[in-house]
């Protein structure tokens, strides 16, 4: 039996205005405005909006939600490998952790220009194509546009529809109707409730809207998709409660003049938060990188001081990276010190675990350090790779091409474990690679690997010595 379909913002008679200021950060509401938010403390986050409250106001989610049912246990849930669906997109189905799950609804957020629409079209081709029903919501582009880019992708088969609709009340009334597999939003920003003040966009459009596709995902089981703009500092724009609504979250890093893309997972209630997806953005669209190790080391140069490469664990998958590290006599009475792609503040720490320990006289140097291809790594299995790289160019000695360093290092200069270290090493073995240093306390974890040195070091200044 179809669920019953109600309009979304229906004419309030009975409702009440009132003035309220909401925190665009976390979503906070006050009746006043504040200059700090007592939920998140950041400054100058609240705007003021008009709101209806009443008996009649209430949401189609409040409306709609059915009565408490029937507990059940665990051993009367059953699961099947059909509450899945693939994308048939390896890259993206290691983020989603196995494939789409019916009933999901998760947000994609990055840049303008990064290609957050070019994935999802595509996602939606390979779909169309297994004969799922999908519905490409469209709030920023008309068909005509929508159609430039897709003669770009490939073809598409009837099982596509595409709707250029901004109205809530328009888009819910079409998915109850249709009942599609899978719905793509882009982007949620856009849609607007007519019966609430505000400008799309608003902490209170943005939370009535993904309100709205959450009871539409759950309670048709349909798996929706919502494109989020972000904000300068690279969050979704919007309250962070919506982040805390759906059910993954999706963003698409790297620097939009370049041809690689990073889907990371910084959330995920049906697999691991930890897993990326490597994209190389080409004339007809986004393509897979099966060996993101290989593609991240491609121009590495030959016979260079201060460059080494390092392995770094992205969920399950290791990833070899090279950092590289420029260390220069400073024409002023600072030194300048800059970092891209990891963290400063553990950089400075290292340089002055060189210079305790080793008496290094690093105090009078420039220092930039740096991890080629754009990817960003905070992992501090790392730090040995900052480490020499930063003596190979301190002392301009160059590191042998064929060496991989990993370990993390400690304010004493001691060199400590990290995990994950076979499944390191034997990444480092499969490209090539003749010599891996790594901490002395994980040798004994480091077993049947031929073909590749394996050096264990307990100090900063054992690893020094290799150079």
């Amino acid at each position: 039996m179809a669920a019953p379909f109600y309009v979304v913002g229906e004419v309030m008679a009975k409702g009440k205005t009132s003035t309220v200021f909401f925190c665009q950060e976390c979503g906070y509401e006050s009746s006043k405005w504040m200059g700090q938010c007592p939920g998140c403390h950041q400054w100058n986050t609240f705007v003021e909006e008009t709101v209806v409250s009443g008996t009649q106001g209430k949401s189609s989610m409040q409306r709609n939600s059915s009565p408490a049912g029937k507990p059940l246990t665990l051993t009367e849930i059953s699961l099947d490998e059909e509450d899945r669906l693939t994308t048939h997109s390896t890259e993206l189905d290691r983020v989603l952790g196995g494939g789409l799950v019916r009933g999901s609804l998760t947000l994609v957020g990055g840049d303008p220009g990064i290609g957050k629409s070019t994935l999802l079209l595509q996602v939606c081709r390979m779909l169309a194509q297994d004969k799922r029903e999908v519905l490409y919501v469209s709030g920023e582009e008309s068909l005509k546009q929508i159609k430039i880019r897709a003669n770009r992708i490939g073809e598409f088969n009837e099982h596509l529809k595409l709707l250029c609709e901004t109205s809530l009340g328009t888009i819910e009334e079409t998915i109850r109707r249709s009942k599609p597999d899978v719905v793509v939003i882009d982007s949620i920003q856009t849609m607007y409730n007519e019966n609430i003040s505000s400008a799309p966009g608003s902490v209170s459009q943005v939370r009535e809207a993904t309100g709205v596709f959450l009871q539409l995902a759950k309670g048709l089981n349909i798996s929706v998709f919502i494109v989020g703009h972000v904000t300068k500092e690279g969050t979704v724009a919007g309250p962070r409660v919506l982040e805390h609504m759906v059910d993954a979250v999706l963003y698409f890093e790297g620097d939009r003049h370049a041809s690689y893309r990073i889907l990371r997972g910084v959330k995920n209630r049906f697999g691991s938060t930890n897993e990326i997806g490597v994209f190389e953005m080409a004339s007809d669209g986004l393509r897979e990188v099966e060996n993101p190790s290989e593609f991240m080391l491609s121009g590495k140069p030959e016979q260079a001081s201060g460059s080494i490469v390092v392995c770094s664990m992205e969920g399950t998958r290791p990833m070899l990276v090279e950092i590289q590290a420029l260390v220069c006599h400073s024409s002023f009475g600072i030194p300048r010190r800059q970092t891209t792609g990891t963290d400063f503040n553990r950089v400075n720490l290292l340089i002055a675990v060189l210079e305790k320990r080793l008496g290094l006289q690093m105090g009078g140097c420039d220092a930039y350090v740096n991890i080629a291809g754009g990817i960003r790594i905070q992992e501090p299995a790392i730090d040995l790779g900052i480490v020499m790289a930063l003596v190979s160019s301190f002392k301009n000695k160059i590191i042998d091409e064929k060496m991989i360093a990993l370990g993390e290092v400690g304010l004493s200069g001691e060199v400590r474990g990290v995990g994950m270290i076979q499944a390191r090493v034997q990444e480092a073995r499969k490209l090539g690679f003749t010599t891996c240093v790594i901490p002395k306390v994980t040798m004994d974890a480091v077993k049947d690997i031929s073909g590749i040195k394996v050096i264990g070091v307990s100090s900063v200044a054992d690893a020094i010595d290799l150079l």
